[in-house]
């Protein structure tokens, strides 16, 4: 295993969190294949986000929003021995945008916390949401709730805070990887996915509005 983006990757110290997986004969399932084959196919990404003839959208939207999930978290998982409250005491993406994070319960009023507070606090609150039966049901025939594009818009926008925070202030520790395609790929599926559906507010999307448009044709 030479790349040591994976040796990072699946480096035994490291505590990533476990996958949210699907179960095998749902629909859901057969869903997140279809994305992958497609992805695997080498298929243009612009074309691979869009929703297949007969899918249901909220079923669409829900596959990738875990599997946006679990990869952002990994990427963020391989470089956060360099993200620290030392180096980055705030969560932000450069001079310009820091984010503040609030939630339901702890933080009622937006909060300055540092980069790894904010990015624990994030993931534990999209698993929270994520293994939410009556947010993203599994089981077929279940309807999603009327709130369901609401959160994803939601999670979708805090994701999006960690490609900021990792490419302004970690993209040396990226390219000493040798990772930068993976996670530039992975980052313009991200950005397609959004725009193909309108699911993050262009504001949102400022602090990376340069490099995305070298990178995202």
């Amino acid at each position: 295993m030479s790349n040591p983006f994976l040796k990072q990757v699946f480096n035994k110290d490291k505590t990533f969190r476990p996958k949210r997986k699907f179960e095998p004969g749902t629909q859901r399932f057969e869903l997140h294949k279809k994305a992958q084959a497609s992805l695997n196919a080498g298929l243009d990404l612009k074309l691979a986000v869009q929703l297949p003839p007969g899918e249901e959208l909220s079923d669409w939207v829900a596959v990738h929003v875990v599997d946006f999930f679990n990869r952002v978290n990994l990427i963020y998982g391989t470089i956060g021995d360099g993200c620290t409250e030392q180096s980055c005491p705030v969560m932000s993406g450069g001079p310009k945008y820091e984010y503040r994070w609030q939630d339901e319960h702890q933080f009622r009023k937006p909060t300055a916390l540092s980069a790894p507070r904010y990015m624990d606090l994030l993931m534990d609150w999209i698993e929270v949401q994520i293994n939410n039966e009556e947010l993203f049901p599994t089981h077929v025939g279940t309807p999603f709730p009327k709130n369901f594009l609401q959160v994803v818009r939601k999670i979708l926008s805090r994701l999006f805070r960690v490609f900021v925070h990792v490419y302004i202030h970690h993209f040396d520790r990226i390219a000493q990887m040798g990772s930068e395609a993976h996670v530039n790929t992975c980052y313009k599926h991200f950005y397609y996915f959004v725009k193909e559906f309108g699911l993050i507010d262009t504001k949102e999307l400022e602090p990376l509005k340069e490099m995305t448009a070298r990178m995202c044709h």
